[in-house]
């Protein structure tokens, strides 16, 4: 029996087959996975539309998943009585719209000016809600491409040569769609309360779901576990209707004008400071919360108690013995009604895998995830973490955890991004060294970024070849200083200087009297010792090394300078005398660079011409624009004089033209008047 032989093409049905065979076969969730994005943003807060606002300025391709149906949903829940802490100042009297974002703790940066919150509140505390309404226009006048109602549930690795960073984030939604993304950039927050498990901790409310009706507390006694704002918010909110309200925790208060960091006790909050001080029943406790335990008596009253008197005891609530029992003064011997507990927020680290090792499990990181001066995870390369939830940073330092300061390291990570990804290099802008103490005033005057971020953003300024030049950064992340060639693609091989807001060693911290006569410095010779926050100039001869930065001197910010400048201290925050600022300011870079960086009449640029081997830059620049000098009577007498031109006048043969000399050409830029600028180096008068 012969075999027949199909033939090679085979009928067309089959080839369909053929070809559908593998989709046919695949993973549902895998076939209709869509492609990878390069940019995943998880949360539509803050951190994450601002984010996405320069992702999409510059023709990114990204998404943003929103769990809620709208942008901010935090904020439609938190605070809970409403009233945020975050100043709305509309006025400051000036109208430089850098300067006023320094007291505009709300605002994202944007393009459009309509984009400002003091356009969406008047007070200057506002309402949660207006924050709620202004980030819903965010996201919608700018166009942010946000997938609303999208749950990411679980999130893990998968290697894979093709993604930039040699794997892909999976994203897998509540509903099991996966979505994988290049970079993922988390700005979740910190949503899952810090709880304390104690005995009897079953009877204690949360912040998060306790009443915010006063009514529902008249005539009781109430203990607050926390001494932060949300506890503070909610006593204030209480405190004109209840017996009494203590409050408990392990540390002391912290006020933020004591300690200059905002997210310490405000002075908003803080009328029950003085209800304790002032004698009237309410009042703070110290104690460690693990220690204590609640019990509930037949009547519904809750006594404080310590864990081991019910360790030690098998009898009932009525019998286990009470502190009082064995002292009969202890503070908390009354009865509460209610024990209300407020101890902050952490990290929501359970939707991610453990190999993408966002915690190393200290007690610091079940708060915040690990995350590297660069703001990216320290255990997976691609993954950043930003907003509220990158503050580990500059915890109880700076901004960073908050809208003022973290919308300017979430724009420092896009710039290292853009660079790591497009080979764009970090944005500068050069100019020539004439300008250089001019550049430093208008940013230390004006930038809020570096005000906001002291000790964490700073300016840097890269010198170029035989100092003619230089290029200005704005807003480097300062513990990156060692990697900066690296990570902007600029070079810093002829020197730098590093421009940071600081405030004094000594100027705050525990038993410290913030207030103290002569607290502030106001002589030039003094300004190292300035208490308040003032620019602080590092110089540096070479960029310095990784093990610099590792090992720097206990309480730098960097490592120790060749030389470094601290500007004078000034109570209007104006660093523009004179005197106090410029004058100190511009000598010291002089001497860092060895060379006058003054402006000088052309008259004087002739006399350093004939007088010394080295001009200054200005008249150099001159020169090099095809700029002459001015014809004036004293300058011809010194041409005269030195033998390069005739004295016609003398000879009777004098020819004036047209008010300049032959030979002259245009002069260079001149100040309207006369001055003190106008001197040689040599002078012993003080200049300008």
């Amino acid at each position: 029996m012969g075999l027949s032989v199909a033939p090679v093409w085979g009928p067309p049905g089959l080839l369909l087959t053929m070809a559908l065979c593998p989709a046919l076969t695949l993973h549902p969730a895998e076939a209709r996975a869509p492609a990878p994005r390069d940019y995943c943003v998880l949360g539509a807060g803050p951190a994450g539309l601002q984010m996405a606002y320069f992702l999409q300025r510059a023709a990114r391709d990204y998404v943003v998943f929103e769990r809620a149906s709208g942008p901010g949903s935090f904020f439609t829940r938190y605070p809970r009585h409403r009233k945020l802490i975050s100043i709305n100042k509309r006025y400051t009297g000036r109208t430089n719209a850098e300067f006023n974002l320094r007291h505009d703790w709300n605002s994202l940066l944007s393009h459009d000016p309509r984009l400002l919150f003091r356009r969406y509140s008047r007070a200057y505390f506002p309402d949660a809600g207006d924050m709620v309404r202004y980030l819903g226009d965010f996201a919608g006048r700018l166009g942010l491409r946000v997938r609303y109602n999208t749950t990411i549930a679980h999130v893990t690795l998968d290697k894979d040569r093709r993604a930039w960073n040699g794997h892909y984030f999976i994203l897998t939604d509540q509903k099991g769609q996966e979505y994988r993304c290049s970079v993922l950039l988390v700005a979740t927050g910190l949503s899952v309360p810090n709880l304390v498990d104690f005995p009897g901790s079953e009877y204690v409310e949360g912040y998060e779901s306790v009443s915010v009706d006063p009514e529902d507390f008249v005539g009781q006694n109430v203990l607050i576990l926390g001494r932060g704002n949300s506890a503070f918010e909610t006593a204030e909110n209480i405190l004109g209707v209840t017996n009494f309200v203590h409050m408990l925790s392990r540390s002391r208060v912290r006020l933020s004008w004591a300690t200059h960091y905002v997210g310490d006790l405000r002075a908003v909050n803080n009328g029950l400071l003085d209800t304790y001080q002032l004698k009237s029943l309410d009042g703070l406790l110290e104690s460690d919360l693990a220690d204590l335990a609640v019990v509930k008596d037949p009547k519904g009253k809750l006594h404080i108690t310590l864990k081991f008197y019910l360790e030690e005891s098998n009898q009932s609530a009525e019998a286990i013995p009470l502190p009082q029992d064995d002292s009969d003064n202890f503070a908390m011997r009354v009865a509460y009604d209610r024990v209300i507990r407020c101890l902050g927020w952490k990290f929501d680290f359970s939707i991610f895998n453990k190999s993408l090792r966002l915690s190393s499990g200290s007690e610091f990181s079940k708060k915040y995830p690990l995350v590297r001066p660069s703001y990216e995870s320290k255990g997976s390369r691609g993954l950043f973490v930003l907003g509220t939830a990158s503050h580990s940073v500059d915890y109880r330092k700076s901004a960073g955890g908050f809208i003022h300061g973290f919308r300017y390291t979430v724009r420092a990570v896009h710039r290292l991004l853009e660079h790591r990804h497009h080979g764009v290099a970090w944005p500068a802008t050069e100019h020539p060294i004439t300008q250089l103490t001019s550049c430093v005033l208008r940013r230390v005057n004006e930038a809020s970024g570096l005000y906001q971020m002291f000790s964490v953003l700073a300016d840097v300024v890269l010198l170029k070849e035989n100092g003619t030049a230089f290029e200005y950064l704005e807003e480097f992340p300062m513990q990156m200083l060692a990697q900066l060639e690296a990570v902007t693609g600029r070079q810093a091989r002829h020197g730098l200087f590093v421009i940071n807001m600081e405030y004094g060693r000594n100027f705050s911290g525990p038993d410290k009297d913030v207030f103290f006569y002569d607290r502030s410095v106001g002589y030039t010779e003094d300004a190292w010792q300035s208490n308040f926050l003032h620019p602080v100039i590092y110089y540096y001869r070479h960029l310095p090394t990784e093990q610099e930065v590792r090992f720097r001197p206990a309480d730098w910010p960097l490592p120790r300078p060749a030389a470094i400048h601290h500007i004078l201290e000034d109570f209007l925050t104006d660093w523009t005398a004179p005197v106090s600022h410029i004058l100190p300011l511009r000598r010291f870079l002089e001497n860092c660079l060895g060379t006058d960086l003054r402006s000088f009449y052309a008259e004087s640029c002739f006399l350093f011409a004939l007088t010394r081997q080295k001009l200054p830059p200005f008249c150099q620049q001159g020169y090099l624009r095809m700029q002459g000098l001015v014809g004036t009577g004293s300058l011809r007498q010194h041409r005269v004089e030195s033998g390069l031109l005739r004295d016609y006048a003398a000879a009777g043969k004098r020819r004036e033209d047209s008010g300049q000399w032959p030979g002259l050409r245009e002069p260079v830029d001149q100040p309207e008047a006369p001055g003190p600028l106008d001197q040689p180096l040599n002078s012993n008068k003080e200049e300008l």
